[in-house]
């Protein structure tokens, strides 16, 4: 059971997190400093170290959170499955759970626009690009495990994963320029993408 002082402390920075994210998605990552995240919630820089490294961590906090989830999710599925139809089913069968892990922390609005506003800043993206590198190398790691074979022998692991990242980020690409940024709308191009790899990697493009 939680004590008064924790409860205390997870209030705290969860309302750092939501001041940063604001503050980004409004005033621009870059133009924001901690003082003024700080500031917005009443609390001192030095509060705002307690909880996070820096911006860059607080502004992948809820990414973060989401990743853990997938990882569990994909330790959890099914062992007859095929490893990509695990990595496909822990995303598609987990949206409503992320949406519950986005919505414990921050409003899934402001999630989704932070989401376009690390795809706008280079800072960020590059950020994004070298965490994503990470993740999917744990992603190997626990279908290589799942599958009782060895990650650094057997190349599948890191194909398979690198497949599936390669959907994921135009998934993301895609939904940023389009014109509906809700949750549904990326889950429905998540799962449209998803679909679309076995044909777009085997089947005949040309129309005759």
């Amino acid at each position: 059971m939680e004590t008064l002082r924790e409860r205390k402390k997870q209030r705290t920075r969860e309302s750092l997190l939501r001041a940063a994210l604001e503050l980004f998605t409004t005033h621009g990552y870059e133009h924001t400093t901690v003082d003024e995240i700080a500031a917005a919630v009443d609390v001192s820089q030095r509060t705002f170290f307690r909880h996070f490294a820096g911006k860059e961590d607080a502004a992948f906090a809820v990414q973060d959170m989401t990743e853990r989830h997938f990882l569990a999710a994909v330790r959890a599925r099914p062992a007859h499955e095929a490893p990509m139809e695990a990595l496909r089913q822990a995303v598609l069968e987990g949206w409503d759970a992320i949406r519950q892990t986005v919505e414990s922390a921050v409003p899934v609005e402001l999630y989704l626009r932070m989401y376009r506003t690390i795809e706008s800043t280079p800072a960020l993206l590059a950020a994004h690009l070298r965490r994503s590198v990470a993740v999917e190398e744990t992603i190997a790691r626990v279908l290589a495990e799942r599958e009782g074979v060895d990650v650094d022998t057997d190349p599948r692991p890191r194909l398979a994963v690198a497949v599936f990242g390669g959907v994921i980020r135009v998934t993301e690409r895609q939904w940023c320029t389009g014109e509906d940024f809700s949750l549904e709308s990326i889950r429905q191009l998540t799962a449209s993408y998803l679909d679309q790899v076995g044909p777009a990697l085997t089947g005949n493009w040309r129309v005759k």
